[in-house]
């Protein structure tokens, strides 16, 4: 899927908040500026979340509150460190999975262990700034939901 500008990429995060529930798991790659964040803002407008959505890079991790709360998470700076992994368990980000949504950037191969089932959304950005967007379901109903989309 091609999406032509950032408020596009935003505009899909409301769309993709439309199929997530409390317990799921979503995990977002790309390079730096393929528009994670801003995929990440749109899912939290389209749950309803509270105050605004940053990178949270240098924190790591932030909970927003909401109707469905948002955990969006930064592993990041995490990938450099001698066992990220042991840090990712240290962030506890399973104590609110149940009932949260759960979005990491940088995620992959240091998360996949909070959930089963879950969502990975590659984001890329072409030199005209449209970002593509490939959805890989990891288990459970994801390949059901995302009929939808």
């Amino acid at each position: 899927m091609k999406l032509k500008t950032v408020d596009d990429t935003r505009a899909f995060g409301r769309r993709l908040a439309g199929l997530l529930r409390p317990g799921d798991l979503v995990l977002l790659t790309g390079p730096l500026g393929a528009g994670k964040t801003a995929l990440a803002q749109g899912i939290g407008a389209g749950l309803g979340v509270e105050g605004p959505i940053t990178s949270p890079t240098f924190v790591i991790a932030r909970v927003h509150r909401g109707p469905v709360p948002l955990v969006h998470a930064d592993a990041y700076r995490l990938g450099d460190r001698p066992d990220p992994r042991a840090e990712i368990d240290d962030l506890d980000l399973d104590a609110s999975a149940d009932d949260a949504v759960t979005v990491v950037e940088w995620g992959v191969g240091l998360v996949e262990q909070l959930n089963d089932e879950y969502l990975q959304v590659r984001l890329d950005r072409l030199d005209d700034d449209t970002r593509i967007v490939e959805l890989s379901p990891h288990g459970g109903d994801w390949a059901h939901r995302l009929e939808s989309l």
